[in-house]
């Protein structure tokens, strides 16, 4: 069992840049960011595997960037120029396989969730 903890979240306003942090007590190859807010489904963001390569969804325009420290067992997710949209529960997420995909379904271990909300 994987248990995951993030950090972070919180009330931002609008063009702010929090980094919340994932803790995890050991390292996977694949891990991970999804959101979802409110009455909306699941989205992926963003993996990071162990030997850092990494995947950030097209449509975030490069206002996310997704990072790990295999050393502290912990990924980040830096998020700049934030929008009222970007309001969501972010979880970070882990995989138990030796495969990372776009996708929230390939991940077996999920963090309880940061509520980041944007203000504008």
């Amino acid at each position: 069992q994987v248990q995951l903890v993030e950090s972070g979240g919180g009330s931002v306003q609008a063009g702010g840049a929090p980094r919340p942090p994932c803790a995890a007590p050991a390292s996977t190859y694949c891990m991970g960011w999804v959101r979802q807010g409110a009455g909306t489904k699941r989205e992926w963001l963003a993996y990071v595997t162990s030997t850092g390569t990494s995947r950030h969804l097209g449509s975030l325009e490069g206002r996310f960037t997704a990072s790990r420290d295999n050393a502290e067992n912990t990924l980040y997710l830096q998020m700049d120029s934030l929008k009222p949209a970007d309001t969501a529960m972010y979880y970070c997420a882990a995989g138990d396989g030796s495969m990372c995909s776009a996708s929230s379904d390939q991940y077996t271990y999920w963090g309880q969730g940061t509520q980041v909300t944007v203000s504008s």
